[in-house]
């Protein structure tokens, strides 16, 4: 049995991995694994209704690949955009959700960006070293994950120690002058588990201009720690703190025409989290008890060299404060409740200097939410679990909130099928940027959403498993920016008697639903894997002019195949197909971003025990695809490696 239990921590940057993996397909839990994302405590796979896609240490180091959006790409239901290569802003969608509609977790710890306008998470630093488990959790999530938990929830632990000491190296180098370098040491006793790690990336990078000539790098440097304290054997006592910094070159819009080319603008991002937390039993540890405080922050700037008078062309810095109790009661061996409160303090400031107005007057605002909830979790008759939760919320600006969730999983067979099937709610509050920026508006209400899904999972001859889900989602009262036009006579576009080039409101309608499919198998030496994913989305919104048209960047159809041999060395061979089909890049649906196939080949050697050589080519057939419009992407790469472990 895998176990797992939640810990906090927040790894923003990647680093080294804890040990080396034995080569396998990406698969779903097993019957038997303990699932966490889904009740915020750790639960039999087969007791969850919602969909869960899990991607552990063997998974995630066969893959190879050093940026995690990649990874969660190869996953159903899971689509990716970015603005060029490694390090251009990153968009992650799940079931065809708006991209700040999902929550990021990392070892417990959310993170977003409250000086971004959407207020999501940009996974354009999130490297993959030191991770050791990803659980992509689907569908609205709200009830127990708060605000923009309306697409899903992607919940990443990062590697502990499990030794007296250990430690851990990777070097990486290949394609675009690559390099990868990582490191970890770590050490667990009776009552001190410690861990620190290291890691430094940098490539040259392609053009992030699909058509340009220069080339635009990416580098990034991180570094962790973390302590795990246990005091008794009722209370211990979590500490824990990353650093990461991110250096990106982008192209831009040069004077005299103002068209996307290249210019020799970049941009930086620097994270901070901090994180402590009280831990403590109660009842003869039947009531299990934590008391948090976690602190993130995000600094970005942009810089134009060739921008007369300041080089700076935008500056910015989100905070978030957050206090968090959780409690999970064991009632009894069938019943289970999670309960708990947070409260969240935002603060943000963002400007944008220009050679026109070097020096102009910063945004700033700030918001608190306040929350509550509360789960039930009970086996009522022999396989079959019910899941019921209710969740209020109360917001500085919009007032208050309440949500709630079902779900219930049906274990039959010996557990061989699974019925599953669940009902969840979803919100997001307004981001402090629409509502104090200059077009802001602080009457916003929150975004809401309905989704639900059904599917069966099933496995035979204990070699095969075989799993369908079917999938809907609404969503209302999207915040959308709306555009004041000189004949406009909308109040909100007047602020002070001024009139504004635009609004944010919430004016939005969308639609989604689709099907996921997935399948293994298991021929000894052999194993295979494939997903497939069709998404349905649309534009609801009332008296819109695209009403009707599908949501940008959402591929309707996508699909992955991997198939790995492994001989008795454990050396291993790997070759991975994805698919990619059509999407618009514009709400008008004019533009066609074209379907695209990618082959990646992989493969690695055991030198020893303790050391392995591994190697890889990506796009191995160098097709030119875009995920957004005029960006490029990666063509053909070749890199190799080496992993140790003591």
């Amino acid at each position: 049995m895998k176990t797992l239990l939640l810990s906090t921590t927040a790894l923003l940057c990647g680093l080294s991995t804890g040990a080396l993996a034995q080569v396998g397909p990406i698969a779903a839990a097993s019957v038997s694994e303990l699932i966490v994302t889904a009740n915020r405590s750790p639960q039999q796979a087969d007791r969850v209704g919602q969909s869960v896609t899990v991607l552990d240490a063997g998974d995630i180091a066969s893959s190879q690949v050093a940026d995690v959006s990649t990874l969660l790409a190869q996953t159903p239901g899971v689509s990716v955009s970015r603005n060029g290569g490694i390090g251009g802003a990153t968009s992650l969608r799940i079931r065809g959700a708006e991209t700040d509609q999902t929550v990021v977790v990392v070892d417990g710890v959310k993170l977003n960006d409250p000086s971004q306008a959407g207020g999501g998470y940009n996974f354009a630093n999130m490297l993959a070293g030191d991770i050791e488990r990803i659980e992509i959790l689907r569908g609205a999530q709200s009830t127990l994950w708060g605000s923009q938990a309306i697409g899903g929830v992607v919940n990443i632990i990062t590697a502990q120690a499990v030794e007296p000491f250990e430690g851990s190296v990777q070097l990486e180098a290949g394609a675009r002058g690559t390099a990868y370098a990582r490191a970890a040491l770590g050490g667990k006793g009776e009552r001190l588990a410690w861990r620190l790690a290291a890691g430094r990336y940098n490539t040259d990078g392609d053009s992030a201009y699909r058509r340009g000539s220069e080339t635009d790098g990416y580098e990034n440097t991180g570094v962790s720690g973390r302590a795990e304290i246990q005091a008794t054997d009722n209370l211990s006592f979590d500490l824990r703190a990353v650093y990461s910094r991110g250096k990106n070159n982008f192209d831009g819009f040069p004077a005299p025409a103002f068209t996307f080319n290249d210019t020799p603008e970049y941009g930086t991002t620097e994270d901070f989290v901090g994180y402590a937390a009280v831990n403590f039993d109660l009842l003869d540890g039947a009531l299990k008890n934590r008391v948090a405080y976690g602190y993130t922050r995000t600094d970005r700037q942009n810089l134009n060299p060739d921008q007369a008078v300041t080089p700076v062309t935008f500056d910015a810095r989100g905070e978030n404060r957050r206090w968090e109790y959780q409690g999970v009661w064991t009632i009894s061996e069938a019943w289970t409740a999670t309960f708990g409160a947070e409260t969240e303090d935002a603060k943000m400031r963002t400007v944008s200097p220009s050679a026109f107005s070097p020096n102009p007057p910063p945004v700033r605002g700030k918001a608190g939410i306040d929350g509550v909830y509360a789960q039930v979790q009970g086996e009522v008759i022999d396989g079959l679990t019910l899941t019921a939760g209710l969740r209020r919320d109360s917001h500085d600006t919009f007032g208050d909130q309440t949500l709630g969730q079902l779900a219930a999983a049906w274990s039959l067979n010996d557990g061989d099928t699974i019925l599953r099937a669940s009902f969840g709610q979803g919100f997001k509050a307004p981001t402090l940027f629409q509502l104090y920026s200059d077009f802001g508006n602080l009457a916003l209400a929150p975004e809401e959403a309905d989704g639900w899904d059904a599917g069966i999972e099933h496995r035979f001859a204990d070699r095969f498993r075989a799993s369908a889900t079917w999938f809907q989602r609404e969503t209302e009262n999207q915040i959308d920016f709306f555009s004041c036009t000189a004949a406009t006579t909308n109040p909100l576009c007047f602020r002070n008697g001024v009139r504004r080039s635009g609004v944010y409101n919430n004016t939005a309608r969308t639609k989604a639903h689709g099907v996921e499919l997935e399948g293994s198998a298991d021929l000894g030496p052999l194993q295979l894997s494939a997903n497939y994913t069709w998404t349905d989305t649309e534009n609801a919104s009332p008296g819109n002019v695209n009403r009707g048209k599908r949501l940008t960047r959402r591929p309707e159809r996508q699909a992955n195949i991997q198939a790995t041999y492994t001989w008795g060395n454990d050396a291993a061979l790997t070759g991975a197909i994805r698919y990619v089909g059509d999407s618009f890049d514009n709400v008008g649906n004019t533009y066609v971003l074209q379907s695209y196939t990618l082959l990646d080949l992989r493969a690695s050697y055991p030198l020893t025990e303790a050391l392995e050589v591994y190697g890889r080519v990506e796009n191995a057939f160098d097709d030119e695809y875009e995920t957004t419009r005029n960006y490029s992407s990666p063509g053909r790469g070749a890199y190799v490696g080496v992993r140790a472990r003591f």
